[in-house]
Formats: structure tokens, C-alpha cells, sequence
């Protein structure tokens, strides 16, 4: 049984997509299946067997971002929400890989888009390799965007860890807390801990509070390097807010995480409502 799902992890994960299937105790492999192929390979053959750690075909089918085979799999009764003894599952595997299509695909067959703290969660994993359409996929799916993982904080806290600028955009236009981030730890400690200036600006100028400290009682500036651009912008940003930005800030709070649908139905000037949207 286990040289079988090594067999099978490693067509999954080689760079040709194909789908290994048992039938009689003889190894099968389509290779180029089409998602409207036939599936008598798979008629008597247990879609949900498991490594030694739990890992099933469909794990390493999404983890390799193979949708044909994932498909297959699906249709023939794989486990959609299926746990190996990491916590990981398909969705998980498939925020790894990036795929978009897996990630639909498995919704729409009923994979749970927010597992409990003790699970690996998908929308942190999609944020901390870059995978911005992902993420999106899941927001969609009505994933809390300020969920707290006790490993890895928020996910715009993790996009703040991991310099993903895309992601940081996004979570902060969606509405995400932007003083959210690892229990004590603002993204903005993140960001200046990385000395990622960019990063820094945006937070600030989506209303992050510069003086928030963290356990060890430091604020960003604290954690920025000394006489780098990070540790100017910091201190530029440590008076008072202009006006406009108090007004800015003021308006999308009350408007809260409809911000970005409800000003459109505002009907503002152009002018201010590009700079209520940062644009």
C-alpha cells in the first residue's frame, strides 16, 4: 500500500499531469487526462486511500496543481475535506501550489474555506507564497479577513512578514484591521522589520498606528534599521495626520468593509473619490 501512494505522490508530482489509479492491484497512468475523460480505470478502486501520514491522491494532486486528476478524484467520492496528520488539507495543498482552478474547484465540491485554529489555514498559506487570486477566492467565500492564526497572525500580517506588496494592497482595500496582526505584533512591526519602505506607507496611510507597541514594549520605529529610508518615513508619519487623512480615515471606519462598493454609490467627484479608494 505505501510503495503504491509513493507511486502515486511521485506522478502527481512530476511536471506531466496524469492520474494514477488502481484497479485489480494493477497500477493505471493517464497521462493528459481530459476533465471529461471517462473513469472506468477507477470503477472498484478506493479514491480515499492514505500514506502513512494521512496524505491522500487528491492532496497531492492539488499540491501539484493538477485540476484534471483532482477532478477525477472528486467525482469518484475523494474526501474534499480530508485531514493528514499535519492538519492540511486539498484547499490547503491547493493555495500551496497557486492554482486557481483547484481552489474553485474544490469549493464548489464543498471544501470548507475556514478550518479551525488547529488546522493549517489555506488563506494564510495563499498570502505567504504570493497567491493574491487565491486569496481573493476565499475572501469571496466569506473567510474572515482578520483571522488570527496563532502561529502566523492575521493574513495581512503575514503579507507584511513575507514583503507581499499585492496581497498588503489588497487585504487593506478589502477592509482588513491594519493594527491587526500577531497578537501583540502590528503589521507594522512586520513591515519594519523588514525594512520594506513601500510596505510601511501604505500601512500608514491606511491609518496604522505608528506608537503601537508590541510585548517587548517596541514601537516600528524601534525595529527600523537606523538612518534607513523605513526609519525616515517612520518618523515623518509620527505627528498628527493631515486633515484629509483624518477625514479619509474617518469616512471608510464609518463605511466599514463595504467601503470599497459603498463609495461608488456615494456619488462623489472623481477627484475624491479616487482618494477615498487610495487611487
Amino acid at each position: 500500500m505505501e510503495r503504491k501512494m509513493e507511486l502515486l505522490r511521485g506522478l502527481l508530482r512530476s511536471n506531466r499531469p496524469s492520474c494514477l489509479c488502481w484497479s485489480r492491484g494493477s497500477c493505471m497512468v493517464w497521462a493528459g487526462l481530459s476533465p471529461h475523460a471517462p473513469c472506468r480505470a477507477l470503477q472498484g478502486f478506493n479514491v480515499n486511500l492514505v500514506t502513512t501520514d494521512r496524505v491522500s491522491a487528491l492532496h497531492e494532486a492539488c499540491l501539484g496543481g493538477h485540476v484534471a486528476c483532482a477532478k477525477v478524484l472528486l467525482e469518484n467520492g475523494a474526501q474534499v475535506n480530508a485531514v493528514t496528520i499535519d492538519g492540511i488539507t486539498p484547499l490547503f495543498n491547493a493555495c500551496c501550489s497557486g492554482s486557481v482552478a483547484c481552489v474553485n474547484m474544490l469549493l464548489e465540491f464543498g471544501a470548507k474555506p475556514q478550518l479551525g485554529n488547529h488546522l493549517a489555514s489555506p488563506i494564510h498559506e495563499a498570502v505567504k507564497r504570493g497567491h493574491r487570486e487565491c486569496m481573493e477566492i476565499l475572501l469571496a467565500h466569506e473567510v474572515d479577513i482578520d483571522q488570527e492564526d496563532l502561529q502566523h497572525g492575521t493574513p495581512l500580517y503575514v503579507a507584511c512578514t513575507y514583503q507581499r506588496t499585492d496581497c498588503v494592497k489588497k487585504l487593506l482595500e478589502l477592509g482588513a484591521n491594519v493594527n491587526m496582526g500577531k497578537r501583540l505584533d502590528t503589521p507594522l512591526h512586520a513591515a519594519a522589520r523588514k525594512s520594506s519602505m513601500e510596505v510601511v506607507i501604505l500601512l500608514t496611510d491606511y491609518g496604522a498606528n505608528p506608537k503601537c507597541r508590541n510585548a517587548e514594549l517596541k514601537c516600528a520605529l524601534d525595529l527600523a534599521v537606523p538612518n534607513s529610508k523605513v526609519e525616515q518615513v517612520l518618523l515623518l508619519r509620527e505627528g498628527p495626520a493631515s486633515l484629509a487623512q483624518l477625514c479619509r480615515l474617518c469616512i471608510r471606519k464609518h463605511l466599514g468593509r463595504s467601503c470599497l462598493y459603498a463609495i461608488h454609490k456615494l456619488h462623489l467627484p472623481e477627484p475624491l473619490e479616487n482618494f477615498l479608494l487610495y487611487r
